[in-house]
């Protein structure tokens, strides 16, 4: 069942599971996508407005017919949406960052920042550190623009990786031992990134939009563990 967040005047904003693609993609290993499913489960089709990346969880916002999809899509287009992420980042941020660097496509489906001479598409993303644990840091995310994987590639560039992410150079899992649990049982297998909220003003034919989405249990783990580990005083780069 996917968990219906909210639903008012043709739109509809869900909590999306990681590990599910929003749309049909090259590879059905996952099963299906998040389209498909919700459409099983309210027996009516739905148009998608935005995306997420497979791994990332959070709020996906839907359409209910045509003309709202159309109305929500140029939103988006223009600039309307503010979209929250949250992210779990090793090492962390030293302070807020606002993050301009174009992207690029690179091989292998992945982005990187534009090099000298290169016409990069324009990417904003304003990075602020909430809590630091040693070598680890939740970080908020905002993007001002909305380009293919930019929030991992921003703050890559910004020098405070994902926790885990395969796809740019952190493929290994986090146990809670290395984050100051006793076990060596998997917390985190997928990339830390989750779209906590979103909002859109009321504009002809579209409602407000004020959507939040709780953070996952893999994450809110992971946070409990490193909060036990700062109680603990064992805090320090590495531990």
């Amino acid at each position: 069942m996917i968990p219906v967040l909210w639903s008012a005047g043709g739109l509809l904003a869900v909590d999306k599971p990681a590990g599910v693609a929003v749309v049909p993609g090259r590879s059905m290993r996952d099963g299906a996508p998040l389209r498909v499913r919700l459409e099983a489960q309210l027996g009516r089709p739905v148009w998608v407005v935005h995306r997420l990346d497979r791994d990332t969880s959070g709020v996906v916002l839907f359409a209910l017919d045509t003309a709202t999809h159309r109305a929500a899509s140029l939103a988006f287009e223009r600039g309307l949406a503010a979209k929250l992420y949250l992210a779990l980042v090793s090492p962390p941020l030293p302070g807020p960052v606002r993050v301009d660097a174009p992207l690029v496509p690179a091989r292998r489906s992945r982005m990187r920042i534009a090099g000298p001479g290169e016409e990069g598409k324009p990417a904003v993303t304003e990075l602020t550190p909430l809590e630091t644990f040693g070598d680890v840091a939740l970080v908020e995310a905002r993007p001002l623009t909305g380009r293919t994987h930019q929030i991992r590639v921003h703050l890559r560039h910004a020098g405070a990786p994902l926790l885990v992410d395969p796809q740019y150079g952190r493929p290994d899992p986090v146990t809670e031992r290395a984050l100051g649990g006793a076990s060596d049982a998997v917390v985190l297998d997928r990339t830390p990134l989750h779209a906590a909220g979103l909002m859109l003003p009321a504009a002809e034919g579209l409602p407000a939009v004020d959507v939040q989405a709780p953070l996952p249990a893999d994450m809110a783990r992971a946070l409990a563990l490193l909060r036990q580990r700062r109680w603990n005083g064992s805090d320090v780069p590495g531990g």
